[in-house]
């Protein structure tokens, strides 16, 4: 029975790990912040521009300490702070003046830091918010942005459970060593059944379903690069705002390519011709 014993104490810390205090904290946290953007995305206008404001500035702070620019990290966030501004519901809103000064934030800050990876920065957290803003504008706009945001949710919470659960195969272990491809699966799925779930009670059009689990591959692969950032860095995590989480950026590193991309499609016109 040694062997027995042996695997039995080998699967306790897996248990633990699954469906313990780690588990516990990731679900607390989560819930609160679903129930924060929840409820600034439902009542939209200023509330989701704040919330969405605040959101990036904390990312760019995060930012500056991955690209190893924290004595300009003040000035990245005051230069993010234009676009922001513009972003407003009492400005520009989302538009392509709001995108000039989000491309002008970044060029600034390249300009004074002599550097783009910390300029990188300004459009990695602007963009995403222009996006948001831009879906939540839509006639549909609060069931496009709750489903381009929970897309991304769902996508997380199949992701790791699938990954915990079945393990497998690593994706790419020299960048992320915690992502597999059973996890992979089990993140596209997840966004699947949620879409269709949508469907059933809040007819979300047929081609936003189909775009589900792409898009979870989108979500994954932002993932993919704030882990590699993260290992450039040399951290375990892009902060400690958010227990269990980490920081904002890790955090939202799947919606950052997500809402962008949606947003595209949507301008463009693609999904509703086939809706």
């Amino acid at each position: 029975m040694p062997r027995a014993k042996g695997a039995l104490v080998a699967a306790e810390p897996v248990r633990r790990s699954l469906f313990g205090q780690d588990l516990a904290v990731r679900t607390g946290s989560g819930v609160v912040l679903v129930a924060i953007a929840g409820t600034a995305l439902w009542l939209g206008g200023i509330a989701f521009w704040l919330l969405l404001m605040a959101g990036a500035l904390a990312m760019q702070h995060e930012w500056a300490g991955l690209v190893g620019r924290m004595e300009r990290r003040r000035l990245s966030m005051l230069a993010l702070m234009a676009p922001l501004s513009m972003l407003s519901p009492l400005a520009d809103g989302p538009g392509f003046l709001s995108l000039g000064f989000i491309i002008g934030g970044a060029f600034f800050i390249a300009t004074v830091d002599r550097s783009f990876r910390l300029a990188w920065g300004v459009l990695y957290c602007a963009v995403p918010v222009m996006a948001l803003l831009y879906l939540r504008q839509q006639d549909n706009g609060l069931l496009l942005a709750f489903w381009t945001m929970a897309t991304v949710w769902a996508t997380d919470i199949g992701a790791y459970f699938a990954g915990r659960g079945i393990g497998g195969p690593k994706i790419a272990p020299s960048i992320s060593p915690s992502k597999t491809w059973a996890g992979l699966a089990g993140g596209m799925t997840a966004a699947l059944v949620f879409a269709i779930a949508l469907r059933e009670y809040l007819d979300l059009p047929y081609i936003l379903v189909l775009a589900s689990a792409p898009l979870a591959i989108v979500a994954q692969i932002g993932d993919f690069l704030e882990s590699w950032m993260k290992r450039q860095a040399g951290v375990k995590d892009s902060g400690a705002l958010i227990p269990g989480h980490g920081g904002i950026l890790d955090r939202v590193d799947g919606l950052v390519p997500v809402a962008p991309v949606v947003a595209t499609l949507v301008a463009a016109n693609a999904f509703w011709a086939l809706g």
